[in-house]
């Protein structure tokens, strides 16, 4: 898995990779089970600190998406269908809710709103 890093980006480096290897593991581009690189390879592969690297390691661990053993790396974790499903849904929900509070901001209706969702299902479609 390629993770990119924009130096750029109002996101902190740690947050965007997190949030890649993390959108990595929803798609099932890493597999249950795969053993991730190790925190220091990774860091030197991205050119940032280990520092960083650990705190994504720890973070991706504490909300189960990976799995930890010493001596051994880290693995994405297995057997958390249901949690990686949930976190799916939390995701939309998320970002649905993050679209509805910028087009009451812009003045759009909900019916504007279902208007674009649906002119975007049907290019989806096509």
């Amino acid at each position: 898995m390629k993770i990119i890093i924009k130096n750029g980006s109002e996101q902190p480096l740690y947050q965007q990779i997190k949030d890649q290897i993390k959108g990595g593991i929803l798609r099932q581009e890493l597999k249950e089970g795969e053993k991730l690189p190790s925190i220091r390879s990774l860091a030197n592969d991205l050119h940032v600190s280990v520092l960083t690297t650990k705190r994504v390691y720890d973070e991706l661990e504490k909300e189960g998406f990976i799995v930890t053993t010493v001596g051994k790396g880290s693995f994405v974790a297995s057997d958390n269908l249901e949690m990686l499903s949930e976190s799916k849904r939390h995701m939309i929900e998320k970002k649905l809710s993050e679209a509805w509070q910028m087009a009451k901001t812009l003045g759009i209706n909900k019916e504007e709103l279902y208007l674009m969702m649906d002119i975007i299902f049907e290019e989806d479609d096509e």
